[in-house]
């Protein structure tokens, strides 16, 4: 019945386009329509108004000489109020808005170098050779920072190890300073106490005593360490009167260099 006297249905989201004769007459919209066989009215189509989605894959090559595959994806709908433009002017929607695609891609890629595109497009898909290129620049790169870092590291370790051995040298000698001037003071007290406690005995005869004492110890010290190896000194009265010479002597030698170094420098110009 719906048929013999033209009623028509029109889908949610869809729109008729009615022609009387053959020629255009009016836009439907979603519902029932009763268009006269008769009258010479008929349905000519439907035309969906949803968003509808269209991948669209161009290649084309970066200002910097690279081939890429860029992968755009292109959402559009036909708009109600031009329906009639959108059912009798375009034959081939999808390839008339890929055409119009391809010529927008191929205008601006080429503009700009390989990474400036990557950067404005993610779907970019360059050839595989520079892809693997592009990965071993950017691992050289990124090694070249880690040496960078590692270098730097290193050459703060050495100088916070050069300062640590400057300190510690600087407080070793300090104490080697103490020591001694410590050992100078003692024998000066020494033999002040001595020489005032003992009358007749002169700074010589309390300094063999101190070396005397001295060369004692040092064998004691020997005899008494357990790692210590065989060691062949001469030992017997003679023996230490030989070496507190010796040490006399020495102390006399160093102190006749001294007095003449000091005068050779007052005396040059």
């Amino acid at each position: 019945m719906g048929q013999v006297f033209g009623c028509v249905r029109v889908g949610q989201s869809n729109v008729g386009i009615c022609e009387t004769f053959g020629k255009f007459d009016d836009v439907l919209q979603p519902g029932c329509h009763c268009l006269p066989w008769c009258l010479g009215w008929q349905l000519a189509g439907h035309l969906s108004l949803r968003v509808q989605q269209l991948d669209v894959r161009c290649e084309t090559k970066t200002k910097d000489n690279v081939f890429v595959t860029v992968v755009a994806s292109i959402q559009y709908r036909a708009l109600a109020e031009k329906a009639a433009d959108a059912f009798y002017k375009l034959s081939n929607t999808k390839e008339q808005i890929q055409a119009y695609v391809f010529d927008v891609i191929r205008s601006s890629v080429p503009k700009l170098n390989l990474d400036s595109a990557f950067e404005q497009k993610n779907d970019i898909e360059p050839d595989e050779r520079v892809k693997k290129a592009m990965n071993r620049i950017n691992a050289a790169a990124r090694m070249r920072l880690a040496a960078s870092e590692k270098a730097e590291a290193d050459k703060i370790l050495q100088i916070k190890r050069a300062e640590g051995d400057a300190e510690s040298k600087y407080l070793a000698g300090l104490g080697i300073a103490r020591q001694r001037q410590a050992i100078v003071d003692g024998l000066r007290d020494s033999v002040l106490a001595f020489s005032e406690n003992v009358p007749g005995t002169s700074s010589k005869d309390v300094m063999d005593m101190v070396l005397v004492t001295q060369y004692f110890d040092t064998m004691k010290d020997i005899g008494a360490s357990s790692k210590s190896s065989a060691i062949f000194i001469p030992h017997g009265p003679g023996a230490v009167k030989d070496v507190t010479a010796q040490i006399r002597e020495g102390l006399l030698q160093a102190n006749a260099t001294t007095q003449r170094s000091l005068g050779s420098l007052m005396q040059s110009p």
